[in-house]
């Protein structure tokens, strides 16, 4: 008898054309989880607003990104799939799924409940804990299972933020571009409404209460995504040697008019341009494929802008897709060592 893993991204279009790119924005907005609204305003926000008009524009930049093989961020989940399928050998089933769209998780369970195994461990491919991303995969897979005749053995990955294997396999990458030779590093982190902080903090006092409250890792924020990704950023920093003074963290992606966590990219890429800041290196350590985030929106949209208002150059670090530590740190979990 086998033992399961099920690995979930978050998901992409089937194709890069405006009617599939609005049903994978559909599917991926209508979740309570991602807009944390009430139902109807939801709706009529998601409906009304943001799929027809972010639609035809998210199909033009897919289309920037999408290669011979498919969406960049299916075709790394497939060979980080495969890669560990090789590295875990026959006592292992894994699969893979998207959170929306296609191979749906749904699929994804009934083939692990096909090949009867013992057990199930689920790894959402989310180095940082949010509720909109592996809080909403730990909820669709036990929706699921939960109507199952029979259980297996559940366990869920929550997060792996800190893991020493995949902050050197960032720093590897980062080091790659010699980062001693540019002005000044981001490390980019997508964004969140800050109410979906304040949600996670169970105490209600340290959330934007505190001061600095996501500098350390405490009881109060253990789940916070933003003091999570302080900690990240501060690791790869720290491996790679880059001081304090030469590295910010920032935020991207954000969507609508509330606030969001801060401070936002597009506005540090501003400011660091108008001082001065010529060369610019871009980690974004919560994604660990290559994706729209990374492939359009730092290295074309962001590298756009910054020029525009006097730098001459960003350079995207890419994301961990197949990397040799990346499959380590993923066996790694997978049998507890």
């Amino acid at each position: 008898m086998k033992k399961g893993v099920l690995l979930v991204n978050l998901g992409t279009p089937d194709n890069p054309q405006t009617p599939a790119v609005r049903k994978y924005l559909n599917e991926f907005l209508m979740d309570e989880r991602v807009i944390d609204i009430n139902a109807f305003s939801r709706f009529m926000l998601i409906k009304g607003i943001i799929v027809p008009f972010r639609g035809p524009k998210s199909a033009k930049s897919y289309q920037e990104i999408w290669t011979e093989e498919g969406s960049p961020l299916m075709i790394y989940t497939v060979k980080t799939t495969e890669l560990l399928k090789q590295r875990l050998g026959d006592e292992y089933h894994v699969e893979m799924a998207m959170r929306y769209q296609s191979p749906s998780i749904e699929s994804a369970l009934a083939k692990l409940r096909a090949a009867q195994v013992t057990s199930i461990q689920v790894i959402p491919l989310f180095p940082q804990y949010a509720s909109a991303s592996t809080g909403s995969v730990h909820q669709k897979v036990m929706e699921i299972v939960s109507k199952w005749q029979t259980i297996p053995s559940m366990s869920f990955v929550n997060s792996f933020y800190d893991d020493d294997l995949i902050i050197e396999a960032y720093a590897q990458n980062g080091a790659k571009h010699k980062p001693e030779e540019y002005d000044h590093i981001l490390f980019s982190f997508h964004g969140l409404p800050q109410r979906q902080m304040i949600k996670a903090d169970e105490t209600g006092k340290h959330c934007l209460k505190v001061a600095n409250c996501c500098d350390t890792i405490t009881g109060a924020n253990r789940f916070c995504y933003s003091a999570q990704c302080h900690a990240t950023a501060r690791l790869i920093a720290e491996r790679l040697n880059i001081p304090k003074e030469k590295y910010t963290l920032t935020f991207q992606s954000r969507l609508g008019r509330d606030p969001w966590m801060q401070p936002y990219t597009s506005e540090v890429i501003d400011q660091l341009a108008k001082k001065g800041i010529k060369k610019l290196l871009v980690f974004c350590p919560a994604f660990v494929a290559d994706c729209l985030e990374t492939i359009f929106e730092v290295s074309v949209e962001y590298n756009e802008e910054f020029k525009h208002a006097g730098g001459e150059h960003v350079q995207l670090v890419e994301s961990l897709n197949d990397s040799p530590l990346w499959i380590d740190a993923l066996e790694r979990m997978v049998r507890g060592a």
